[in-house]
């Protein structure tokens, strides 16, 4: 029979990915629970996520903020597609003239829109199964999918029936 160390969350938020993905211990790597539960607390710290509420489920929440190298992006990008739309329509409607060209002073709206809605609460369920002996068999974790690869990445998990294969660009 397997003991169960719980930390869970619920989300604020609608529109995100929402993955439940199982990693393993694997042979020699397995943890003592406590090793891999002070893991994951602070790897969540230092990803600005606090601890809510304490027992046997640990709520962790997190608040994601707005990025400008991304506000920046899409207005570029708002504005680039503005652009290919305003030469259709000059083509289209010659009588217009360049003057449909103005349509891309609309673009920074975009970034403005982005900046505007792009924080937001979010929360993460990690839920550890830990065996007779003592050691962490697996590790359930249920939240926003970049932010559970990243966990993954970071602490060094493998998910359960999957093989890793490193990609041709990382470390």
């Amino acid at each position: 029979m397997s003991k169960k160390f719980v930390l869970s969350t619920t989300w604020l938020q609608t529109g995100l990915q929402i993955v439940q993905k199982t990693f393993i211990g694997e042979g020699a790597e397995k943890k003592a629970p406590n090793q891999v539960a002070a893991e994951i607390l602070s790897f969540f710290t230092r990803n600005n996520f606090v601890v809510t509420d304490r027992g046997e489920t640990i709520t962790f929440e997190g608040m994601m903020v707005p990025s400008r190298g991304q506000a920046a992006l899409l207005t570029f990008c708002t504005c680039i597609s503005l652009a290919s739309v305003a030469l259709v329509l000059t083509i289209t409607f010659p009588d217009v003239g360049n003057n449909w060209f103005w349509i891309t002073v609309l673009s920074p709206l975009a970034g403005a829109y982005y900046w505007k809605r792009a924080s937001r609460k979010e929360q993460i369920k990690v839920k550890m199964l830990v065996t007779d002996d003592g050691t962490v068999n697996e590790i359930v974790v249920q939240g926003d999918d970049q932010q559970v690869d990243q966990m993954r990445k970071e602490l060094k998990l493998s998910e359960k029936g999957m093989v890793y294969v490193k990609g041709l660009f990382e470390r």
